[in-house]
């Protein structure tokens, strides 16, 4: 369904949509064969999914492995294919910077190498925020331009921060500085178009600063940086919806894709507890929210399937006060599959179960991988997500006469 379509279509009403986004929930059998939702002691989302109709999604196309950023742009109704974000955009926007049209963001690691440059930890044994905030002060006040380039360095959550490089004719077309494997040694970037090729000079005297600057700092001795963007322009989830959206969600990365589609950000705690308590706490001044999981995908990125579980079986806690809320429509979905068998982002379709008043309600009776292949909803593409919560909100007029 076509952005024009819905937006032609879309109504301002006074019901409510909440999009519960467990990231990189969808999982593989573990060893005694069943998958974190299999295993998980889940009630209240096995209770939710017998009286909701489900299905499976896929973010891209069948046998593509999404990131994070086009994952949920599809989930928020937008098509991955045209609109494609760095990350580096997103965690700027995330941590509060204001980009300006000069700006060039990259989202960056901290990492851990050996004496021969060899990575042996992509994520400096996820050091702490204050580690990573006070390494950030160190690069800062010793990199603070590059050949007339002037470099801001801002930290994120454990491991992650942002550098922006602002300064006349920077160009994106980069590729990640990062080889995505442990054992690789540093990667420098590479232009993709000659456009670029300035630019890409400016990031790799930037790397060979930080790592003079890190030397002795070890585990986290090293860079990685990856998502090099510019804005773009996007159209707000207010114009083509016509919605009112409030973002719940502790990582950068997430509030900043929230604020680049035109949701208000709501201040919340980490834990998860805190953001189901935002949400009750904002429920009547918003009509849209998207209430973000972390952990999920993080746990099973480290490939830790018993946290993983323990994450979704927290989660399954905040289901009852959730429905006390009586939104119109609620979604409890991933964005993408991150099972702990792979320690990464998979292929793999994602759960996807919607509740409301108006739907037909299917056979499934657990919340699973597995349960939902028969769910009434099918197998269809995230991004036709929006318009059937929107339908079920009351929120779409009639197409034609």
């Amino acid at each position: 369904m076509t952005e024009n379509l819905l937006k032609e279509l879309s109504l301002r009403t006074d019901s409510r949509i909440v999009l519960l986004v467990m990231d990189g929930l969808g999982d593989l059998p573990g060893k005694d064969g069943k998958t974190v939702l299999e295993q998980a002691e889940i009630p209240n989302l096995d209770r939710l999914a017998a009286k909701s109709v489900c299905g499976l999604t896929d973010p891209i196309s069948r046998g593509i492995t999404p990131g994070s950023g086009p994952a949920h742009l599809s989930l928020f109704g937008y098509d991955p294919l045209k609109y494609q974000i760095g990350r580096g955009v997103l965690e700027a926007l995330g941590i509060g910077l204001e980009l300006t049209c000069d700006d060039l963001a990259c989202r960056g690691n901290f990492a851990t190498i050996d004496e021969n440059g060899v990575i042996t930890d992509r994520r400096a044994g996820r050091i702490s925020t204050e580690k990573n905030q006070e390494l950030c002060s160190l690069l800062q006040k010793e990199i603070t331009e590059i050949d007339g380039v002037k470099v801001i360095i801002r930290s994120g959550k454990e491991h992650r921060f942002v550098v922006v490089f602002r300064g006349k004719g920077l160009e994106d077309g980069i590729s990640d500085a990062d080889p995505q494997l442990n054992g690789k040694k540093i990667k420098y970037a590479e232009a993709l178009r000659d456009e670029s090729k300035w630019s890409v000079q400016i990031i790799n005297r930037f790397i060979d600063r930080c790592l003079e600057v890190l030397k002795g700092h070890h585990p986290a001795n090293a860079i990685l940086l990856r998502g090099v963007a510019k804005h773009p322009e996007l159209p707000s989830m207010g114009e083509l919806f016509k919605l009112n959206p409030a973002a719940i969600a502790s990582y950068p990365m997430y509030r900043g894709l929230a604020r680049l589609v035109g949701m208000s950000i709501l201040n919340t705690g980490e834990a998860i507890g805190d953001e189901f308590n935002t949400l009750k706490e904002n429920y009547h001044k918003y009509d849209f929210f998207y209430l973000h999981i972390k952990k999920t995908d993080s746990y099973g990125e480290d490939g830790n399937f018993e946290a993983k579980l323990k994450v979704v079986e927290e989660v399954d806690c905040y289901i009852p006060a959730l429905l006390e809320l009586n939104p119109e429509v609620l979604v409890v979905t991933g964005d993408h599959s991150t099972p702990a068998a792979l320690a990464a982002h998979s292929w793999h379709p994602n759960p996807f179960l919607l509740y409301s008043k108006y739907i037909r309600v299917d056979d499934v009776q657990h919340f699973s991988e597995n349960e939902f292949v028969r769910g009434g909803l099918g197998r269809f593409p995230s991004k036709e997500a929006m318009s059937l919560m929107l339908a079920n909100a009351l929120k779409l007029e009639k197409y034609g006469a």
